[in-house]
């Protein structure tokens, strides 16, 4: 078993090295060349033994805020969430066993929401339990016109 080195060195350069080293200029571009990807998904692919998911995290929110794009970067982790608890959309039938993958999926997106849009979160997540999506609904990305809807990309 390989040893976790994810916080030996300056973690944030060697991110921004791999992403460079795979074509992309920006953490938020990787990110969404892999929409579904989860976190953890993603760290993997930049180094498994080296770079973690919350580092990942942190710097997705670091790029959101210097562009003022953290609504699509909440959209996003949304995106992410539903397809790992998800992977066939939506559920057809709203029973006990698919009850707790969409609350698993929604709770773990509110604990990677940022402070700013922790009001709007839980707002997004009462409007999808009173009016859950249709049966099937599976988001590819954080465009997707029912997410834009729950969490129009107005700043905070």
């Amino acid at each position: 078993m390989s040893k976790d080195r994810s916080w030996e060195g300056n973690w944030k350069v060697r991110l921004y090295e791999r992403v460079r080293e795979r074509g992309y200029d920006s953490l938020t571009a990787f990110t969404e060349a892999y929409p579904t990807a989860s976190l953890l998904e993603l760290a993997e692919e930049l180094g498994k033994d080296d770079i973690a998911a919350v580092q990942v995290f942190s710097g997705l929110v670091a790029e959101a805020e210097r562009s003022r794009r953290l609504s699509r970067l909440v959209r996003s982790q949304l995106v992410r969430e539903l397809a790992e608890a998800l992977p066939n959309g939506w559920p057809t039938v709203m029973d006990d066993a698919n009850r707790f993958k969409v609350a698993v999926a929604v709770s773990r997106w509110g604990t990677y929401t940022p402070e700013t849009h922790q009001k709007r979160v839980e707002q997004a997540k009462a409007a999808l339990r009173a009016t859950p999506p249709p049966p099937g609904w599976r988001p590819l990305g954080p465009d997707d016109e029912l997410l834009r809807t729950l969490l129009p990309d107005e700043e905070v």
